[in-house]
């Protein structure tokens, strides 16, 4: 079996599990959802990322127990929405076509209310070290990265109805995120708003680096069509924090407050799309150095030679899915700056495929050293390892012919 066969038949049987289940299924931080179990925790803090955590980590799947339903994710249905319509771009199939209409429709529908602009959050309650984001409030990564896929979505179909929403999103980050100033140059987008819904939030004073470009990336996409300075000038401000805090090594930590001092796997795959992204929309590659030097990180650090994914920098268990994907994808985008990019992200699709992926079409949360959590997740899993397989099989499709 040729690879773009064996890539095109693992998607189909997980397009197959994603359009079984209507496009819902567990996440790996709804544990909060446990409404009974909840009240329990006496809206402690640390009771509550007890509940959250127990749920998350336990090896067998407790929700149906503790009835937690599966449901729709804002960023399941956007990192669907992302594989369909490269799908599509690889072959022409209708049907993926009408299934990102599906998503970007859904999309549109279910958005944070009371902000500037369109912006999406979680359909649960998050609780960590980090802080709380009360269920609904939008955050600037799933805002970004679900916004990114409508610019993508006008730019091949020319809908100016998917302009419109992409630029609202901006409009978001514009007017509702606050903006931590390092200094003239340099600046951080906050994870959150700050406002009356979430005033406790840890994570909106948490100069986070994924969120901080995955900002900066929507600010340049959209500054590619209007070019509007303001906009870039946000966004190489914003760029430059990342970049100042790059380790010698060429990673980052999650975070720069001491309790996100951790490098893992799928933050920096993130990292790196997004400075890619933001140099792409605007031309801007006078710091394409250091990017450079965080893919070689990236690529030396996080993967085995026989494709399988690891977390951290410095140790490869828990195996988990969303490594798996991301790592896929980032390898894949950023195969300009390394040739071998390309064959190891079919490495890392081949391992994923054959150790991770149920015969049944989904694709298992974790895996440790003696035990696999075999829970299926949405948006964690499923939508995930459907965008990166559909951006590899389109890549390779393109290389075929």
């Amino acid at each position: 079996m040729n690879q773009s066969n064996e890539i095109f038949k693992s998607i189909k049987k997980l397009d197959g599990w994603i359009t079984k289940n209507n496009f819902k299924d567990y996440d790996p931080f709804d544990g909060l959802n446990a409404r009974y179990l909840s009240l329990f925790t006496f809206n402690n803090h640390y009771l509550r990322i007890i509940l959250q955590q127990a749920v998350r980590r336990f090896p067998i799947n407790l929700r149906p127990f503790f009835g937690i339903k599966k449901e729709t994710s804002s960023k399941g249905m956007g990192f669907c929405a992302l594989g369909y319509l490269n799908l599509y771009m690889a072959t022409q199939d209708e049907n993926y076509l009408k299934k990102m209409r599906l998503c970007l429709d859904w999309l549109t529908k279910n958005i944070s209310e009371g902000y500037s602009g369109h912006c999406w959050g979680n359909h649960f309650s998050y609780e960590s070290r980090g802080g709380r984001i009360p269920l609904g409030v939008p955050t600037i990564v799933w805002t970004s990265l679900i916004a990114n896929v409508f610019f993508y979505a006008y730019e091949v179909f020319k809908e100016s109805k998917y302009f419109d929403i992409g630029k609202s999103s901006c409009d978001h980050i514009l007017n509702d995120i606050d903006i931590y100033k390092d200094s003239e140059d340099v600046i951080c987008f906050m994870y959150t708003p700050m406002n009356e819904q979430n005033h406790e939030g840890g994570m909106s004073n948490g100069y986070i680096h994924n969120s901080n470009v995955l900002g900066a990336w929507l600010l340049a996409r959209l500054y590619h069509h209007t070019k509007d300075e303001k906009l870039f000038d946000l966004a190489r401000k914003s760029i430059n924090y990342t970049l100042k805090y790059q380790l010698s090594d060429g990673g980052w930590y999650y975070g720069e407050s001491e309790k996100h001092h951790w490098v893992d796997s799928f933050h920096t795959g993130y990292n790196l799309e997004a400075i890619s992204g933001y140099m792409q929309a605007t031309g801007d590659k006078k710091n394409e150095d250091k990017l450079k030097k965080g893919f070689r990180y990236f690529k030396s650090t996080f993967f085995k030679k026989d494709g399988t994914p690891k977390y951290y920098n410095y140790k490869t268990y828990p195996i988990d899915i969303q490594c798996a994907s991301q790592g896929i994808q980032t390898l894949v985008n950023l195969r300009e700056y390394d040739p071998s990019a390309l064959e190891l992200a079919m490495r890392v699709a081949q391992w994923t495929i054959k150790h991770m992926q149920d015969p049944k079409g989904y694709f298992y949360f974790r895996k440790y050293p003696f035990i696999t959590n075999k829970t299926p997740m949405f948006h964690w899993g499923q939508a995930t390892m459907l965008s990166a397989l559909g951006t590899i099989f389109k890549v390779i499709k393109e290389n075929d012919g």
